[in-house]
C-alpha cells in the first residue's frame, strides 16, 4: 500500500534474490512522483509551458480559466478552458493536460462542445491522445498538440530523470516546449488564415 492510499503490484522473476531491496527503492520512487504536491506542480508547469509557447509565437491571450468569449457564456456545465488564444483573427480554446494518462473522455467531449459554443477551435495540449480522439478532434476543426512527454519543472529534472530511467515512463524536464511542437501548430494555424 502506498502512502497516498493507492496500491502497487510488483512482479519479480523468482530467481531474483534481492527483490525486497529493489521493491523498497521502486515504491519510494513511485511515492515521490505520485505525491499530490508533485502532481499539482507538474500540472501548473504544463500550463506555464504552453502559455510561454503561445506567447513566444505572438498569440494574444484572450482568457484564462474561462468559459466566456466575445459575450457568449457557457452554462451547460461547470467546465472551462485553460486558455483562449488569438492570432490573425483565429481564436483557439486550449486545454492543457500534462499527465501520463489520458484525460477523461467525457471531459474531452465537453471541451469540444464548449469551444463550438464559443465559436473557437479546440486545441488539446497533451502528452498523448488516442487515435480515435484525434479523429474526433480534427472533425471538430481542432488540433492535438502532442507533447510526447509529461513535462516536469526544470527544478525537478533529477526526479524526471529517475522516473524516466527507472520506471521507463515518458517524462522530461525541458526549459521550454520543444520548437517542433510549436512549429507544427504554427504551420497548421497558417493554413487556416
Amino acid at each position: 500500500m502506498l502512502s497516498t492510499g493507492g496500491s502497487i503490484n510488483l512482479l519479480w522473476h523468482r530467481g531474483y534474490r534481492f527483490y525486497r531491496r529493489s521493491a523498497r527503492s521502486l515504491v519510494s520512487l513511485v511515492e515521490e512522483y505520485a505525491n499530490p504536491n508533485i502532481g499539482g506542480v507538474v500540472g501548473l508547469h504544463g500550463e506555464m509551458m504552453v502559455l510561454e509557447g503561445f506567447a513566444r509565437c505572438e498569440f494574444v491571450m484572450r482568457g484564462r480559466n474561462t468559459r466566456e468569449f466575445r459575450g457568449r457564456l457557457w452554462i451547460e456545465t461547470g467546465n472551462n478552458l485553460d486558455f483562449i488564444f488569438e492570432r490573425d483573427e483565429q481564436a483557439y480554446g486550449v486545454e492543457v493536460k500534462n499527465t501520463l494518462g489520458y484525460m477523461d473522455y467525457e471531459e474531452f467531449q465537453v471541451k469540444i462542445r464548449l469551444c463550438r459554443f464559443l465559436g473557437i477551435r479546440p486545441i488539446f495540449a497533451a502528452r498523448m491522445l488516442p487515435r480515435s480522439w484525434m479523429t474526433e478532434l480534427i472533425g471538430a476543426g481542432g488540433y492535438g498538440m502532442i507533447m510526447k512527454y509529461q513535462l516536469y519543472p526544470w527544478t525537478h529534472k533529477e526526479l524526471a530523470k529517475r522516473v524516466a530511467e527507472e520506471l521507463t515512463l515518458p517524462v522530461d524536464a525541458p526549459r521550454a516546449l520543444y520548437e517542433g511542437t510549436m512549429n507544427r501548430f504554427l504551420e497548421w494555424h497558417k493554413k487556416l488564415v
